[in-house]
């Protein structure tokens, strides 16, 4: 035992974590002993309480003790190293959480199911047999859903604060199962539901067995899998290029399968579709800003000395991403596909704003105005794809959830209301002014342009003007198409769903008129500890 040395962990800065994990565990063992009865409520509560607690940590313990920091140094080298708790991570979990508590309350939904929420009340019964049927009529819910969630939470959190390759692979992990299992639990149409599931397992551990296989061939070359670490041999060394490029090109696929760049995006339309839309919701919103997170803090902090190599990858990425996800979306006749798609483009917009970093030596700090910039879309994009898909719960037939486009047809006389704020989500997402939109991609256009990346700039403006056509295809569906049958139906739903959506729309409409306070707040915050 002579010169063991004890981990010092700064329990203080890492509560948020702590207290999110805490509750997930918690969830788990209130489903071991807890009657099935009071099940769900007991749940909610945890993880509402959870996730509020966390929030008001990041907001005064975690920014408070970064506020004490001395000027310049941007943050703290947590957990021995292995996490970095700086202005980039605490924004990063503090739009987490917010985005976690909404789509929590998604999740809690019991106003549109006939009193129990949109997930099986029994996952292990295989679709249409008795088992299922007596589970459905019994009202079963599967509340384990909570405790997932939390999980998934506390992965994304870790994933844009890890400092070293190990985290990083440790937290992808653990937001990634949940997500697996979440994506497999429809109450309808079940075997949709665990296709998606069973599709976005399979590629997600190939996608995590090209991280494993970069992590072992730059640790071969930098010695080290500390951020830090890789950075130095990055700028000192000239032997082992090519294992240095071989190990980034791998951890890039990793990366952009998470985030669902073109090509590796294959996944997200099926999953986006089978997935329970609360699902859909949260894993469309938080991980986007999850895995945004790592990209930046590991190509900016690990890989900026290697800047030159791999900056041809991702300008190449960035605009097939955008013409995938913006042509693919014109054929599209389902709503949730034709989310997919669209978020598909909006991930290729953001590495537009990925390539303006202009100098990104291991001691520069002229990267601020590009994570500024995806940062800020990274709220806006959150913010309106949770809302988009808290409405596409709401618009029903007489087989429940409907989400085939020419169901939406005629939506405009049912629910004016509905449609309208549908249509005003769908103005943001093609970017139309006096949306958040409009101002997300002017920040991540404008930092491009002035990274020196003017080519993907003009790609992006009129790849834009092509998205816009399916986005206003269906406001038009939804306002001056003659519904066919009955029509669509607007179900009411209670005030989780309801909050969701004025909440989201709110945000949209607040950071399209009044952008100026976050992207102040985001210049100054904006900068990695290295």
């Amino acid at each position: 035992m002579n010169g063991f040395t004890a981990p010092s962990i700064e329990y203080a800065l890492l509560a948020p974590f702590l207290i999110v994990v805490g509750a997930a565990v918690l969830g788990v063992l209130v489903e071991a002993v807890a009657p099935r009865r009071s099940r769900y409520w007991i749940q909610f509560l945890i993880a509402i309480l959870g996730l509020a607690a966390a929030l008001v940590s990041t907001l005064t313990t975690v920014a408070g003790r970064l506020g004490d920091q001395p000027k310049g140094t941007g943050g703290v080298i947590a957990a021995m190293g292995a996490l970095a708790i700086d202005g980039p991570t605490v924004f990063t979990w503090g739009l987490l959480l917010i985005l976690g508590i909404l789509g929590l309350l998604l999740f809690a939904e019991r106003g549109l199911e006939g009193g129990v929420t949109s997930f099986a009340g029994q996952a292990s019964a295989l679709p249409g047999t008795e088992a299922e049927r007596l589970a459905s009529a019994q009202g079963l819910e599967h509340t384990e859903t909570f405790p997932l969630l939390m999980t998934a939470v506390s992965g994304m959190m870790l994933f844009p604060a890890a400092n070293d390759l190990l985290t990083l692979f440790v937290a992808l992990e653990v937001f990634s199962l949940p997500l697996y299992l979440l994506c497999g639990l429809a109450r309808r149409r079940r075997l949709l539901s665990q296709e998606a599931a069973l599709k976005y397992f399979l590629l997600g551990a190939f996608a995590s067995a090209f991280l494993v296989y970069g992590i072992a061939l730059t640790y071969g070359y930098a010695g080290s899998m500390g951020y830090a670490q890789i950075a130095e041999a990055v700028g000192s060394r000239t032997s082992g290029h090519g294992l240095l490029l071989a190990g980034i090109g791998l951890i890039a696929v990793s990366m952009l399968f998470k985030i669902g760049a073109a090509p590796f995006h294959a996944w997200t339309p099926d999953v986006y579709q089978g997935a329970p839309t609360a699902v859909t919701g949260f894993m469309a919103s938080l991980t986007k800003v999850a895995a945004f997170g790592a990209l930046l803090r590991i190509f900016y902090v690990a890989f900026g000395g290697a800047r030159w190599d791999w900056l041809p990858l991702f300008y190449v990425i960035a605009i097939l991403t955008m013409v995938v996800g913006s042509v693919l979306a014109l054929s599209q006749s389902d709503i949730k596909r034709l989310l997919a798609y669209s978020s598909i483009a909006h991930a290729g917009f953001l590495l537009v704003g990925f390539l303006g970093a202009r100098s990104l030596a291991a001691s520069g700090t002229n990267d601020v105005n590009a994570v500024q910039a995806v940062l800020f879309y990274l709220v806006t994009y959150g913010f309106m794809t949770m809302a988009a898909f808290a409405i596409v719960t709401l618009v029903r037939d007489s087989s429940g959830e409907t989400t085939a486009l020419s169901s939406w047809a005629g939506l405009g006389k049912e629910s004016p209301v509905v449609a309208g704020l549908f249509a005003f989500l769908l103005l943001a997402m093609a970017g139309i002014p006096l949306t958040s939109g409009f101002m997300g991609k002017l920040a991540v256009f404008t930092a491009a342009y002035r990274g020196g990346a003017g080519f993907a700039v003009v790609a992006a403006v009129l790849v834009s003007a092509v998205a816009a056509v399916f986005y206003i295809r269906l406001i038009v569906l939804m306002f001056f198409t003659e519904r066919t049958g009955d029509g669509p139906s607007v179900a009411t739903p209670s005030w989780m769903t309801t909050t969701v959506i004025a909440v989201g729309t709110a945000m949209t409409l607040i950071l399209g008129l009044v952008p100026g306070p976050l992207l102040e707040m985001l210049g100054r915050v904006a900068a990695f500890i290295r």
